[in-house]
């Protein structure tokens, strides 16, 4: 210790530095912070990527203790260190940024001294004292960053998938919901912003919920067929150098029972280590999503434009003043939101893709920033759809009025008389209506080209909202 005792001084090939006395994290870590001053997001953003960490290495020092090449008294103060890291203490001692040079060894070292030093306090030992228990030659043993930060990073998403997919289905049941809420309620559909044909509200939000069910599907069959498969085992590039031949099976079914999925050792550990294939692949689904969600969200905007001057249709839940100086405004400010955030994933999935590209022969260098973007995105999804669904669909209520005066008043209704009228009938309607402001039913009327039976026959909400094929009249 320093004098003052609020340091202690630890060394490692570049030399010596003083860390401060009560940090966990050791001199490699504290060069780290020092030199990666960039994003100013610490691994502790994200406890599921630190639980991880201490999951690979709780499964190796476990296969290294059954090798017989870590000791008893070693293995049970590295398994009691990782335990209380997986249980949620010591996260504020991961402290690296999550972008950084090295390949992700600033992750990995910054694990294994928090380890290191939790484990030699349990040993009666002081912090720094890596006589008794190193950070590299018994947390590390027969592990390289190159195999255990990309098997954190898999088993990390694969612990935090399934809060994205429990925000995804309970978003899709809301607007389920609000589609059999407004299953009655009859509107004008429209194309190219402009009038179509007639269709229902609740049509509408059901297709919704159908498009995004699509995407939970495949995000339910992506994470086991993408992230289950590690390169654990396969140390510096993938050929397994300093560990037990039989360390790796060992590894991987040991971390495949402490993390609860099902893991499986890559089929060539050369092309595991290099590849980023699965994390291109994955973040292209969450970009779809994103996609969905912000043209959803447009819709949600445009239907609920007004109140007065535009489509008005819905009423989305008032959230906040909408402006500092035109009074009683209110903006759709949840939509406006998810937006943003679709788009920060979209660029996310840009800046992952080139990452990928830009591994070299054995390695992926980029891949802190590959961990850094599919966990941001992951974070982004799972809290904007929370919030999508409690602050605004639950709370969507329909002019229900006002869609049926849209559509009656629409020359679009025209298409739903062509089978009646005939084409030419209906193109001079649409044309005059257009042209005088008049409605197309009045005009229809006035013409006696149908009877008033046959024109409520006709606006019936089911026989506008589905196929119903009828034969012209002569």
């Amino acid at each position: 210790m320093s004098a003052a005792a609020s340091t202690r001084v630890e060394k490692d090939l570049l030399g010596k530095l003083e860390v401060p006395a009560d940090a966990y994290y050791g001199i490699q870590t504290l060069r780290a912070v020092q030199n990666f001053r960039l994003s100013g997001v610490p691994l502790s953003h994200y406890p599921k990527l630190v639980v991880a960490l201490a999951m690979v290495k709780q499964a190796a020092a476990d296969a290294n203790r059954e090798l017989g090449h870590l000791s008893a008294a070693k293995h049970t103060a590295i398994s009691t260190a990782c335990a209380r890291i997986i249980q949620g203490e010591f996260h504020e001692q991961f402290v690296v940024d999550m972008i950084q040079g090295g390949a992700g060894t600033s992750t990995n070292m910054n694990a294994n001294e928090v380890i290191a030093n939790i484990a030699l306090e349990a040993m009666g030992h002081e912090k720094g004292e890596y006589q008794y228990l190193h950070p590299n030659n018994d947390v590390n043993m027969a592990q390289s960053t190159n195999d255990a930060y990309p098997t954190a990073i898999r088993v990390g998403l694969l612990l935090g998938h399934d809060y994205l997919l429990t925000a995804l289905d309970k978003l899709i049941q809301s607007f389920a919901a609000k589609g059999l809420e407004f299953g009655h309620i009859l509107k004008m559909g429209r194309t190219q912003l402009q009038d179509a044909v007639p269709m229902t509200l609740g049509q509408e939000f059901r297709a919704f919920a159908v498009t995004l069910g699509e995407d939970l599907q495949h995000l339910k069959m992506l994470a086991p067929a993408l992230l289950t498969e590690v390169n654990l085992g396969g140390t510096a590039i993938g050929t397994g150098i300093n560990a037990d031949p039989a360390y790796q099976h060992l590894a991987v079914e040991r971390l495949a029972i402490i993390s609860g999925h099902p893991v499986k050792p890559a089929a060539d550990l050369i092309e595991a280590t290099s590849d980023m294939g699965a994390f291109v692949l994955f973040s292209g689904m969450l970009k779809r999503t994103a996609v969905k969600l912000s043209k959803i969200c447009n819709d949600l905007r445009l239907l609920s434009s007004g109140p007065r001057t535009g489509i008005n249709e819905i009423n989305l839940p008032a959230r906040q003043p909408g402006s500092s100086i035109m009074p009683g405004k209110v903006n759709p400010v949840i939509p406006e939101a998810v937006n943003q955030v679709a788009f920060e994933v979209i660029g996310n999935d840009l800046a992952l893709t080139i990452a990928a590209e830009g591994g070299q022969l054995q390695l992926n260098v980029m891949e802190p920033l590959i961990a850094y973007k599919i966990l941001d995105s992951i974070r982004l999804l799972t809290r904007s759809m929370d919030m999508l669904r409690e602050l605004c669909i639950d709370g969507i209520t329909a002019n229900e009025a006002h869609c049926r005066q849209l559509m009656e008043n629409s020359i679009g209704l025209v298409t739903a008389l062509n089978p009646y009228i005939g084409y030419e009938n209906a193109t001079r309607i649409a044309k005059v209506a257009l042209e005088s402001g008049r409605g197309v039913l009045e005009l229809v009327r006035e013409e006696k080209l149908l009877d008033d039976a046959t024109l409520a026959d006709i606006l019936r909400p089911e026989n506008m909202i589905a196929p119903r094929l009828v034969p012209l009249k002569a």
